[in-house]
C-alpha cells in the first residue's frame, strides 16, 4: 500500500511538471498591466544610478528567476521611468547576462509601496 501510494504521488507530481509550461529567457512573464505607452503621468527617473533604482532591477531580476526556466546575472539597470500612484510604478530597462554570459536588454515593470513593504514584478520581457 505505501509503495503504490509514492508511486501514484511521484506519476502525478511529473505529471505536473511536464504539463506546465515553462518560460525561458526571451519569453514574456506576467501581463503587462497599464499601458506604458500613455504618459498620464510617467516621468523619466531622474538618476538612474541611484542605489535603490539598481536595487530594484537586481530585484525583479531575482523575481523573474523565481517563476521561469533561466538563469539571468543583473549587470545594471540603463534607463527608466515612474509613475507616482498610491505607490510607485516603474518601468525600467535592465542589462542581464545569461547563463553562457550573452548579454540582453529586458524590460521589467514593477509596482512598490514603501510604506507597506509591498513589492510585485508586474511584467518582465525581452526588448526586442
Amino acid at each position: 500500500m505505501r509503495t503504490s501510494s509514492f508511486l501514484l504521488i511521484i506519476v502525478v507530481a511529473f505529471l505536473y511538471a511536464i504539463g506546465s509550461p515553462a518560460i525561458g529567457c526571451g519569453e514574456r512573464m506576467g501581463n503587462q498591466l497599464w499601458n506604458t505607452a500613455i504618459e498620464n503621468g510617467w516621468e523619466p527617473i531622474g538618476n538612474i544610478n541611484d542605489q535603490h533604482i539598481q536595487e530594484l532591477g537586481r530585484w525583479a531580476v531575482l523575481e523573474f528567476g523565481k517563476h521561469v526556466n533561466c538563469v539571468l546575472k543583473f549587470n545594471k539597470v540603463v534607463s527608466g521611468r515612474q509613475q507616482l500612484v498610491s505607490g510607485m510604478n516603474y518601468e525600467l530597462i535592465i542589462e542581464a547576462s545569461d547563463i553562457g554570459g550573452k548579454e540582453d536588454k529586458y524590460k521589467a515593470e514593477v509596482y512598490e509601496q514603501t510604506w507597506t513593504h509591498k513589492r510585485q514584478l508586474l511584467s518582465f520581457a525581452k526588448v526586442k
